[in-house]
């Protein structure tokens, strides 16, 4: 009898063994899906720069074309206010006479009014194109009202007469006013036979005045110029 030893012990397989391998096609799907998460974000981002680029590149245009449109807006008052501001000089001087221009050559005067002080009781003296002061105008009133008020026949230097000159004129092809008190610089003198004598000096802008207050102002002036002691003296 031939002795047969059998193994009830199932064979084990090396396989079953060792560990499963992680599949590759999972780990790959995995990346790819993380790859097109950077991608989609980095995308979001640019596209989130590129708005803002883009706003503050029209921000930047705004703000620009702002600055261009205030400052030719201030340009253009400035030139608006340098046209219609007058200054008057005298271009010459003749005793009897003063001759004036505007002191900018781009003005152009088209008429005038001269207004006198009250006290004086006379009417506005009117020039049309040539702008000027005669000393006709007020010679004879002025003589009267320093005799009344006891003032030396000669004059120790310019005195003054102060008078609201309104002046219409052009700048730039526009029509402006100008409304001003200025001091008309003139001496006197006496002669035994001719009497007294007006020589006109020159002129000097005191400020300006509205049409409403322009009387009172000038004849505020005229009693300010005017000596108080040698105006008390005739009351």
């Amino acid at each position: 009898m031939n002795d047969h030893s059998h193994s009830d012990e199932p064979l084990q397989s090396d396989s079953a063994s060792q560990p499963k391998a992680p599949p590759k096609a999972d780990s790959r799907a995995e990346e790819a899906a993380a790859v097109r998460r950077r991608w989609i974000t980095l995308g979001e981002t640019l596209a989130v720069l590129a708005v803002v680029i883009s706003g503050l590149t029209l921000w930047n245009n705004w703000t620009a074309r702002s600055d261009r449109e205030a400052a030719a807006a201030e340009e253009t008052l400035l030139a608006s206010t340098r046209a219609g501001t007058l200054v008057l000089v005298v271009a010459s001087a003749s005793g009897d006479e003063l001759k004036l221009l505007p002191a900018s050559s781009e003005q152009t005067v088209q008429s005038q009014e001269v207004l006198f002080p009250g006290a004086l009781g006379l009417p506005p003296a009117a020039t049309t194109g040539q702008p000027r002061i005669e000393a006709a105008w007020f010679e004879h009133a002025l003589k009267k009202a320093r005799s009344k008020a006891r003032l030396p026949d000669d004059s120790r230097g310019d005195e003054r007469l102060p008078v609201v000159l309104t002046t219409r004129f052009l700048a730039g092809g526009e029509l402006h006013e100008n409304r001003a008190l200025y001091d008309i610089g003139y001496s006197i003198s006496g002669h035994w036979l001719g009497g007294h004598s007006v020589a006109l000096r020159g002129i000097s802008l005191a400020g300006s005045v509205k049409s409403s207050n322009a009387q009172a102002r000038l004849d505020a002036r005229w009693r300010k110029l005017l000596p108080q002691k040698q105006a008390d003296r005739q009351e």
